[in-house]
């Protein structure tokens, strides 16, 4: 889309993740482009590359990724093995970077409550409070026991991604940002089912398709379109499962079926409406506007740049206030869990052979937890029945299931087996076997009775029950309807 600006300031936050602010979380992935056109495609394709691997330097340094390689057939074929030989004539190779998003999210919200913010679980937001045309706060709802309370503020950022448009409508409707929503869908299939040592872009009618190496499998995606229904729960058709299946199994010597598929997950896009009707089309970049006094509202914008968007709000925002605010460091601030990531990582033997955990299970910990998987360990130590396998989700220790509840604000089951942890996508039974455990092990730190623990039980499995019904729906309209079958949970009182 020749957004030449977005990419460069993309692929230079994409190198600060790398090197300096979460190493532990996000790490370079090697992608085969296959080729399909001679003579004129690999040039094309070679020039792209080569301006992506240009615009990601900072001052003449490293991007934190090797530069593109061109590859003939027989090359693709021995870092693809299980690619049609037959639909391409070579490749490029490139890396791109790859990161869970929900561990990224739990770690800039620890992080900034290191350095004194404050951060509340399960609010929301049910208006704002006035004082004439000045926003000065907000009330809230703790959707935990329902009560409401008054939070006040000399600034407001209002960064609610696709409910831009229904929170700022709770203020004002002039100069108002408008927000389209666009649905993704991802399948996760097990590693074995095709044999390659890198992942896959492919090209399609509307957009690219990736193929992403993700532990012990692989994740296939995206779908990319207008999503007017529950934006709590977007769900996945099996139009969209199919559609996903149809294009991967272009390339592939054995194609992939729906009893391959693992599990399946949707996302919602927050993209800046304009006049274009398809959401592939529509821009990636963010803005930020004040449009009443003591109100910032930030939104669009892509993953990568989370920290370049929070940076122009806080700035926006600050710009309104009397005093004087220093300038952003956030560029040159470690996510927790980053310092020391890598001599932990050298020393990771050692932590094995002291804690009495397999080598292997080490290194899981240390690229979810970075530098602070000590304290993970620490938890081992002192309950040693904690360095158990859940059931059915064999590369999660019990240990996570009480450091999410302990350190990382989880509430309640789903938010360990969806967010935490990514079993609910990973396991073949989407966690159904180990939510049982997972709820015992949650009780006594959150005081739950056993009718609550009972409560939490069911409600992920109805959900999980709600999930698979969505994903056998032809459409979004029904496979929305089959979702919205369980309510969030309420605690029992």
């Amino acid at each position: 889309m020749l957004d030449f600006g977005l990419v460069q300031e993309a692929l230079q936050e994409r190198s600060l993740l790398l090197t300096r602010i979460a190493p532990h979380l996000v790490r370079p992935v090697p992608f085969l482009y296959p080729l399909t056109h001679r003579f004129w495609e690999r040039p094309y394709v070679g020039m792209g590359m080569l301006l992506y691997d240009t615009l990601g330097l900072t001052g003449g340094r490293s991007n934190g990724v090797p530069v593109h390689k061109h590859l003939f057939r027989r090359g693709t074929l021995r870092a693809a093995p299980s690619l049609r030989d037959d639909v391409m004539i070579g490749s490029v190779r490139y890396y791109d970077a790859q990161v869970d998003d929900a561990r990224m999210v739990v770690n800039v919200v620890r992080t900034a409550a290191h350095y004194g913010a404050h951060a509340a679980n399960r609010l929301a937001v049910v208006d704002f409070l006035h004082e004439g045309e000045h926003v000065v706060g907000a009330r809230v709802k703790n959707q935990e026991d329902g009560t409401e309370f008054a939070i006040r503020a000399k600034q407001v950022i209002n960064a609610t991604g696709v409910w831009t448009d229904e929170t700022q409508a709770l203020v004002t409707d002039r100069g108002q940002l408008k927000v389209r929503a666009s649905k993704g869908i991802h399948l996760v299939v097990p590693r074995d089912r095709f044999q390659s040592t890198v992942g896959l872009i492919l090209r399609t009618e509307k957009s690219v398709l990736f193929v992403i190496p993700w532990g012990r499998h692989w994740i296939i995606g995206t779908t990319d379109t207008d999503w007017r229904l529950d934006k709590a729960h977007p769900a996945a058709s099996s139009k969209d499962i199919d559609y996903l299946l149809e294009r991967v199994n272009k390339v592939l010597k054995r194609p992939l079926t729906r009893e391959d598929v693992e599990g399946v997950y949707a996302g919602l896009r927050p993209l800046l409406a304009g006049e274009n009707d398809s959401t592939a089309k529509l821009s990636r970049e963010h803005v930020v506007a004040h449009p009443v006094p003591g109100l910032v509202v930030v939104a669009g914008g892509k993953f990568t740049t989370y920290r370049v968007m929070a940076r122009d709000a806080v700035d926006e925002a600050t710009r309104a206030m009397d005093e004087r605010v220093p300038a952003s460091c956030t560029d040159r601030i470690p996510l927790l869990g980053a310092d020391g990531f890598r001599a932990v990582w050298n020393r990771r033997q050692r932590l094995a052979d002291r804690s009495g955990v397999h080598v292997a299970r080490v290194e899981h910990l240390l690229n979810r937890y970075g530098s602070l998987a000590g304290e993970v360990l620490d938890l081992i130590k002192a309950r040693p029945e904690l360095a158990e396998p859940l059931p059915g989700a064999d590369d999660y220790l019990g240990a996570e299931v009480v450091y999410a509840t302990t350190h990382e604000g989880a509430r309640h089951v789903h938010d360990v087996l969806t967010r935490r942890t990514r079993i609910a996508i990973e396991a073949w039974d989407r966690g159904v076997s180990a939510v049982p455990v997972v709820a015992d092990l949650m009780a006594p730190l959150l005081g739950w009775s056993h009718v609550q623990r009972d409560n939490e039980v069911a409600h992920y499995l109805a959900r999980v029950r709600a999930e698979r019904l969505s994903q056998q729906q032809p459409d979004d309209e029904s496979a929305d309807a089959a979702r919205m079958g369980v309510d969030d949970i309420l605690p029992v009182k």
